[in-house]
């Protein structure tokens, strides 16, 4: 029996099999949590079927998170199929692609800012918002970050501020949340080849140098990361909340940058 036996998880952001997100849910379907999808149109939503079928689940549903009515139809359509549920794993980061490289200074435009913060940091207090009285008690919410909210990586620019935001949001929501037994939590990772990374600028240089300085000289994999969410996505993790997890190989805690 999976220690997320009896759990209902909705997961959003898969967009293919190298999501992060899929990673994330092939851990939490070898540990028996029953599964829904969001994807962010039909045209994902028909290019995913396939594979949420392999973890036996039939809850694929579609949602622009820079809507709000299409985040509160995303919820009353749940809510037809469950009336509850006990986690959400929020995937979804987005920014255009003229921005991961340059000055950031001189690159930056209001509506680059506004665009990146809006779906990459807003997008996971906006489902949360919508959906909180859906939550069952000691219920456990997963938004996923990075090193750039912390650190400067190069050409990461607008995105490690927007990171940062949701890093921020993650401790807000903790503190409000918790009165109703509700956590949330966020899992930082090392740079993962997906199909956003190639947006950035000398992408395999950033993977490289995570890999030189890292503690642990091993590659991490979406596995390793699904192994950690499902960990506290469970009721293994009760007493976790507010926290940034990194999975890196101890890269967070270099000092210096070599790129």
């Amino acid at each position: 029996m999976g220690f997320l036996k009896g759990k209902k998880i909705l997961i959003t952001g898969i967009s293919s099999s190298r999501s992060i997100a899929f990673g994330i849910a092939k851990s939490l379907y070898n540990q028996n949590a029953e599964l829904g999808f969001v994807c962010k149109n039909e045209k994902i939503c028909k290019k995913i079927k396939p594979i949420i079928k392999s973890m036996q689940s039939n809850i694929l549903l579609s949602c622009d998170v820079s809507n709000d009515e299409n985040i509160k139809v995303l919820f009353l359509n749940l809510k037809k199929i469950w009336k509850k549920f006990d986690g959400l794993v929020h995937s979804i980061a987005y920014c255009p692609k003229q921005y991961f490289y340059g000055d950031f200074i001189d690159n930056i435009t209001r509506k680059g800012f506004n665009i990146s913060h809006e779906i990459s940091s807003y997008s996971f207090l906006a489902l949360v918002k919508e959906c909180r009285e859906m939550l069952n008690d000691s219920s456990s919410l997963l938004t996923l970050s990075y090193i750039g909210s912390q650190k400067v990586i190069p050409n990461y620019n607008i995105m490690g501020v927007s990171k940062a935001s949701l890093e921020a949001s993650v401790r807000y929501m903790a503190y409000t949340l918790g009165k109703n037994n509700i956590r949330v939590n966020a899992i930082s990772p090392c740079p993962i080849k997906t199909i956003s990374s190639y947006k950035i600028k000398d992408f395999n240089k950033i993977q490289n140098s995570c890999y030189k300085m890292s503690c642990i000289k091993k590659t991490i994999t979406s596995k390793d990361i699904g192994n950690v969410a499902a960990f506290l996505l469970s009721n293994l993790s009760l007493g976790i909340t507010g926290s940034i997890i990194y999975v890196d190989n101890g890269f967070h805690l270099s000092s210096i940058n070599i790129l």
